[in-house]
């Protein structure tokens, strides 16, 4: 009776696991490099993936942030910084082939080109791989050089200022490619990008004409000061709904081929036709490609949109379900600039919180399963959150993960065979505790 007694009230362990000191961060934009320099400047080691061959991912094609910033002088700056810091390690031109483990000790498999392939051993992994342009295909897209997307227009406008110095009207159609069925989001930053570029285009020449046609504008926060000063400057703003969206067709006026825009203004009710000698589409962020491949060696989710997930929108924004591993960038969501770095501070603060210990130290109530009883049925797999639970296949038996295991309950709950249970909640100590309940009233 005392041994049963003792097992009821047997107290709940904590184990100890050694972790490896250095982060991984995969993606070598703004993002990638601003939580690498930020783990790297409180003294861990940083390995640093990107799968071209040049760090800056998409902020290469940016050079003016939209309250003047110098985004090329600022990416040299990173870039040379990043190159030159002693704690980290850039691999260009490679790609994640394989990864396994757990916080505090992953193992990940690099490709690094000529099939030649290198293991990175690190605590924790930053997930920064950017995101992609959406390539249109109406509106004359890659079918007339006088379309161009907000991105082409402005690096255009930052290298060959003089091709669009004389242009005597130019339109600029908004959420081409997102807020659709195809994609239901807001790309965010593309209304922004519409006023920076036409704010440009009256600096070569303030007598050109600029009309942005628009669903919403989405100038947030202090950006809505340049909205009015665009429309100080005589650009104007038509608003159009999205079952009326704008139509372009090819015209000869003036003595030279043109584009006209058609539009209807959802607000005055009336149709207006714009020759136009340039045409903006404002074009959908995607998410990048390498996010499917890259949530199921990390066991991260996708939302239904393709972007990763965060394991809570307010409580933990950075962070993932799966521990150690973090996110930040435009693979998050579409953002700015300065909110990709401000994202990559964070993901890099929550990731020092693991590099900073000593040692891991595990749950103490966790599932433990009785390979006696267990089945293989692997049930468990399929409702754990963090991914604790793996199937063995030379055992045909399901096992936990200590360090991983967060108590949950859920695997317990659903295992048919009832070989699932947390420690100081067996079914005789939980039996116990009903008993002496019944006891007392």
């Amino acid at each position: 009776m005392a041994v049963a007694k003792a097992r009821l009230i047997e107290p709940l362990k904590r184990m100890a696991v050694d972790l490896t000191p250095s982060a991984l961060v995969i993606g070598g934009g703004m993002a990638g490099m601003a939580s690498a320099l930020n783990l790297a400047d409180q003294g861990f080691e940083v390995s640093l993936v990107e799968k071209s061959e040049r760090l800056g991912g998409i902020a290469n094609r940016i050079h003016r942030t939209i309250n003047g910033g110098d985004v090329q002088a600022y990416l040299h700056q990173q870039i040379d910084r990043i190159t030159n810091h002693p704690k980290i390690r850039v691999h260009l031109g490679s790609r994640v082939v394989d990864s396994s483990g757990y916080v505090g000790n992953f193992v990940t498999r690099l490709n690094v080109g000529n099939g030649t392939e290198e293991e990175i051993r690190h605590g924790v992994t930053i997930l920064a791989i950017g995101g992609q342009e959406f390539k249109p295909e109406e509106y004359y897209y890659g079918k007339d050089e006088r379309v161009l997307t907000g991105l082409e227009l402005e690096e255009g406008l930052a290298l060959h200022p003089e091709r669009y110095a004389n242009c005597d009207n130019v339109v600029m159609i908004q959420c081409v490619g997102s807020r659709n069925e195809e994609h239901p989001w807001c790309s965010r930053v593309c209304c922004a990008k519409s006023v920076k570029n036409a704010l440009r285009l009256k600096e070569l020449n303030p007598e050109m004409n600029i009309y942005i046609l628009y669903r919403d504008m989405r100038t947030y926060g202090l950006m809505e000061d340049f909205f009015n000063e665009a429309r100080e400057k005589g650009i104007v703003f038509l608003r159009f709904d999205p079952e009326d969206s704008p139509v372009v067709t090819k015209v000869r006026g003036h003595g030279k081929d043109l584009l006209q825009v058609e539009i209807k203004d959802a607000l005055l009710g009336e149709r207006f036709a714009i020759d136009t000698d340039l045409l903006q589409l404002a074009t959908a962020v995607l998410p990048p490609e390498d996010n499917k491949v890259l949530s199921q060696f990390y066991k991260v989710p996708i939302n239904q949109d393709g972007f990763f997930l965060e394991a809570h929108m307010k409580l933990r924004p950075v962070d993932f379900a799966t521990e150690g591993v973090y996110l930040c960038g435009l693979c998050h969501n579409p953002k700015s600039i300065e909110e990709s770095i401000s994202q990559a501070n964070a993901a890099a603060s929550r990731a020092s919180t693991i590099l900073s210990k000593e040692k891991l130290e595990t749950e103490g109530a966790i599932a433990y399963i009785d390979k006696d009883l267990c089945v293989g049925c692997r049930g468990c797999l399929d409702v754990c959150p963090y991914t604790a639970i793996s199937y063995v296949d030379e055992k045909a038996k399901c096992e936990v993960n200590e360090v991983l295991c967060k108590g949950c309950g859920g695997c317990a709950a659903t295992c048919s065979s009832g070989s699932i249970a947390l420690r100081g909640f067996r079914f005789d100590q939980i039996y116990a505790q009903i008993e002496k309940a019944f006891e007392t009233m």
